[in-house]
């Protein structure tokens, strides 16, 4: 029996904006226009909280460098050869914020664009093409217990507020490397939904199959570059079956960059139902969390907080526009005084007048959103980008209207999530979702300062 010829694909193409990782080996490069180029030529960019020294190891920056197309087809290549011992179940993971992207840019609704997208990744020889939904779900339901239990120990617990939240990993990498001690106390230990969705995965679903982990290669589709680098961290590496819960992340936009290189339109393909973690169930319509450019963390822990700590229930949200629209305000007030200060805070500049505050004493709020992206997720740049490396003002403000037309789902009301508490997790407040679902942010010795930085 004869082995299939491995597939050949362009290498990657990088995009041109923004400032670049420093790795800790020099690394030349030179863009020409409607070039593709290999990922290992190039700096990789991320966002622009990596503007520090040092930031990337020599280990990290090759690792990096593997998450690309080639690392897909290579692992598609595998499962062509004659010897089964060595094939992988390939399963692709879509974080909700990518999805817009993909039904603005081929004008599809976005339950459309998910089966095509679905559709296009099978044709490829993907096997399970799952949506993180759920994993944003346990996400948020973890954040908002946390900042209660913080909220309430506030007079005893030196850093239990202000919490910032855990959900982006480019600030989560400032935080760690430039920040540091200062700040990283303050972070909310919940993971992120992509790393929930690589537990999930590699976990629950690795069992429910019969499969070792390492059986698995789990790859996730993302709005932003950042999410390469938080798939490395060692905390989300399984030793004894030397596997790690994300396998490869792949940006939207390099999605689409293997479709063009196929010469492959989404209006082309078949389209076929998203899968679920629950065995021959199917997913049915995109559902999303509340918040109008991101997975909601602030409209949710606010909402519950609000109940839970005051028994006040909070329907509508109000927001107050501050330095700018990527600086804003919530509060709830009882009895004339105002309880709750919430903020969300996007982009850089933001943050770091958040973080200046914190450090001179003058903080008010007990809780802050923040997203390295000004515009949030929706704006990663491994998506919402013209090709000369500028926002795509458009297409991005097409996004926006298709995320916020997607139906909100709140994540106490799902079943699935409920049932996977009690029989994989072992009730709501086991060892077992600690170990799971929550990490730890820690300060890493880092040569530069934040204050080095120039904005």
């Amino acid at each position: 029996m004869q082995c299939s010829m491995p597939l050949q694909i362009k290498p990657l193409q990088v995009p041109k904006y923004g400032c670049w990782l420093d790795l800790a080996y020099p690394i030349s490069f030179h863009f020409q226009k409607n070039e593709f180029h290999k990922l290992a030529g190039a700096k990789i960019f991320l966002s622009d909280c990596l503007a520090c020294d040092n930031c990337v190891t020599s280990e990290e920056g090759v690792r990096i460098f593997q998450q690309n197309q080639k690392e897909l087809f290579r692992i598609l290549n595998l499962n062509k050869k004659c010897d089964t011992s060595k094939h992988k179940v390939l399963a692709v993971s879509i974080c909700t914020q990518s999805l817009p992207y993909f039904a603005a840019k081929f004008n599809l609704c976005v339950n459309d664009a998910a089966k095509r997208l679905c559709g296009f990744l099978k044709s490829l020889g993907v096997h399970y093409v799952f949506d993180t939904t759920i994993a944003a779900d346990f996400s948020i339901l973890e954040s908002q217990k946390e900042f209660v239990q913080r909220y309430q120990q506030r007079n005893q617990e030196e850093h239990a507020l202000p919490m910032f939240a855990s959900a982006c990993p480019g600030w989560i990498r400032y935080a760690e490397r430039v920040l540091t001690n200062p700040v990283t106390p303050h972070i909310c230990t919940a993971k992120s939904p992509q790393q929930i969705m690589g537990s999930l995965v590699k976990g629950y679903f690795a069992r429910q199959q019969n499969l070792s982990p390492d059986k698995i290669f789990h790859i996730i589709v993302a709005p932003c570059y950042d999410k390469k680098l938080e798939a490395l961290r060692e905390d989300f590496y399984t030793p004894l079956y030397n596997s790690q819960d994300v396998d490869c992340v792949l940006t939207s936009g390099e999605i689409v960059q293997i479709m063009e290189q196929k010469n492959i339109s989404m209006k082309e393909v078949a389209e076929v139902a998203v899968d679920s973690l629950f065995g021959e169930i199917k997913e049915e319509d995109v559902l999303r969390h509340d918040g109008r450019r991101s997975d909601g963390y602030l409209e949710h822990i606010f909402k519950h907080a609000a109940k839970e700590l005051f028994d006040m229930d909070v329907k509508e949200i109000t927001y107050k526009t501050l330095k700018n629209k990527d600086f804003q305000e919530v509060t709830l007030e009882k009895d004339g005084e105002t309880v709750l200060r919430f903020a969300a805070a996007y982009g850089f500049r933001n943050i770091q007048n958040v973080v200046l505050k914190l450090k001179k004493g003058k903080f008010l709020y007990h809780f802050v959103e923040v997203l390295a992206c000004p515009g949030g997720c929706l704006n990663g740049k491994g998506q919402a980008q013209t090709e000369d490396g500028k926002p795509d003002k458009v297409l991005l403000s097409q996004m926006e209207e298709v995320y916020a037309a997607i139906p909100i789902r709140l994540p106490e009301t799902s079943m699935h999530v409920q049932k996977l508490y009690q029989d994989w997790l072992e009730g709501m407040d086991s060892k077992k979702v600690q170990e799971t679902l929550h990490t730890k942010y820690c300060a890493v010795n880092q040569t530069a300062s934040s204050m080095d930085i120039k904005w």
